[in-house]
C-alpha cells in the first residue's frame, strides 16, 4: 500500500509540510495585503505578481536551499524582471523575446550568485506582462516585484523565527564528538560533485556536514555491531 505521504526531499517530514504550507498562505497574504496598501495608487499594474507564490514554495518549503535565500529571493526576482524589461524593448518578436528573457535571466542570475527559479517567471511576465507592465517600464522591476520579494523576504525572516529552521540559512558548526580528521575536505566534496555531473540544492558546507554525520553514525552503527558480534 502506497503511503499517503512520502517525502520527495530529504529529510522532509510531514509536519515540515504542513508547516511549509502555514508559511506560504502568511507570506502571501502579508505580502498581498501591504503590497495593496503601498501600491493602491499605482494601478493599472498588479499589487502582487505570480512569481511571489514561486518564491513563497522556496522560501517556506526549502528554507535551507542556496536558492531560497534573501539575495537570490530580492535580487534575483528584481534583476530578471529589469532584463525582461531590456529584452522586451530591443526584441520586436515575443516569442523570441521571451525565451532570450528567461535564457539570459539565468546567466546574469548566475553570475550575480542571486539564482533563483522565480526569476525566470519574473523575466517572462516583465515581456508578456500586457500594456500595463510594458507602459511601466523599468518602474515594474521596483513596483511591484521588487516591493513583492522584499515583503515576502521579510515574512520569511519573521516566519522562520518560530518555525526551528534557520533563515537566512547557516549550516551549523561540527559537534565537538565527531573526529574532525575524518571531515570531507572542501576539495573532495568538488571532486564528488564533479564525478556525479549534477547540480544539488544544497550547499557544499550543509553537504559537507551532512556526510560527516553520516561517517559519524557509521562509526557508531560499526562499532555497535563489533560489540554483539563479540559476545
Amino acid at each position: 500500500m502506497v503511503p499517503l505521504f512520502r517525502a520527495i526531499l530529504a529529510g522532509g517530514s510531514l509536519r515540515d509540510r504542513v508547516v511549509a504550507s502555514a508559511g506560504g498562505l502568511a507570506g502571501i497574504v502579508i505580502t498581498a495585503a501591504v503590497s495593496f496598501l503601498l501600491l493602491k495608487d499605482m494601478a493599472p499594474l498588479p499589487m502582487i505578481v505570480a512569481p511571489m507564490g514561486a518564491s513563497a514554495v522556496l522560501v517556506f518549503a526549502v528554507p535551507a536551499s542556496p536558492l531560497a535565500q534573501p539575495w537570490p529571493v530580492i535580487g534575483g526576482n528584481i534583476i530578471s524582471a529589469l532584463v525582461g524589461i531590456t529584452v522586451g524593448r530591443l526584441v520586436p518578436d515575443v516569442a523570441l523575446a521571451a525565451g532570450v528573457a528567461v535564457g539570459a535571466a539565468i546567466l546574469i542570475m548566475s553570475l550575480l550568485r542571486c539564482l533563483h527559479p522565480p526569476g525566470g517567471a519574473a523575466a517572462l511576465t516583465a515581456v508578456v506582462g500586457g500594456p500595463a507592465v510594458v507602459s511601466a517600464g523599468y518602474l515594474f522591476a521596483l513596483v511591484p516585484v521588487g516591493i513583492n520579494a522584499v515583503l515576502l523576504t521579510l515574512a520569511g525572516l519573521l516566519f522562520h523565527r518560530f518555525s526551528h529552521h534557520s533563515y537566512p540559512h547557516r549550516a551549523p558548526s561540527l559537534p565537538q564528538q565527531i573526529d574532525r580528521v575524518s571531515d570531507p575536505h572542501p576539495e573532495d566534496i568538488d571532486r564528488a560533485l564533479a564525478d556525479l555531473g549534477e547540480t544539488f540544492d544544497i550547499s557544499p558546507e550543509d553537504l559537507a556536514l551532512l556526510v560527516a554525520r553520516v561517517s559519524h553514525h557509521a562509526r557508531i552503527r560499526s562499532g555497535q555491531g563489533r560489540r554483539r558480534g563479540a559476545r
